[in-house]
């Protein structure tokens, strides 16, 4: 069972490498100048997609390896904040980066919640601070991936 959790969360890191490779230049655009509609729409489907793979990494192992995932109105917190904990398990994520990653949780409800012609960029600076969102993703994913293969290591440890 263990493989092949290991397994899952190493096909979704790969997938959000695989996303934010594609849109290197796109990131590029969006830190130079301010985007156009087209390429907000896009930064939102990016930042949208790179917290549901992480979510898929969070679900699998809440399932597989907590045995139990949030029930609440809030379970999508609540998956975040269960990663950082240690009770049946080393701890997933640091605070600090669960800190962090709450962001594009924000803005993954928000972006499901509207139309991507909502996406206004002096809105989205202020509202849901994309800008702050795009700028370090890399960062962040460095961040985060590294934190991974540290809980990936201690389970296959015996």
């Amino acid at each position: 069972m263990i493989e092949k959790v290991i397994s899952q969360i190493e096909f979704e890191i790969g997938q959000i490498d695989q996303l934010l490779e594609s849109y290197v230049e796109l990131f590029e655009r969006a830190k130079a100048d301010i985007p156009n509609m087209v390429d907000i729409a896009a930064l939102g489907s990016v930042l949208h997609s790179f917290y549901n793979g992480l979510e898929n990494i969070f679900l699998t192992i809440a399932k597989r390896i907590d045995q139990k995932v949030p029930k609440t109105t809030q379970w999508h917190r609540d998956l975040l904040k269960q990663m950082t904990e240690t009770k049946s398990k080393r701890r997933v994520l640091s605070t600090d980066i669960a800190h962090h990653l709450a962001d594009y949780l924000g803005f993954r409800h928000f972006y499901r919640h509207s139309y991507s012609f909502f996406l206004e960029w002096d809105e989205l600076e202020k509202l849901v601070k994309l800008v702050k969102l795009v700028n370090p993703l890399e960062e962040v994913w460095v961040q985060v991936k590294n934190e991974l293969q540290v809980f990936l290591d201690s389970l296959r440890q015996p």
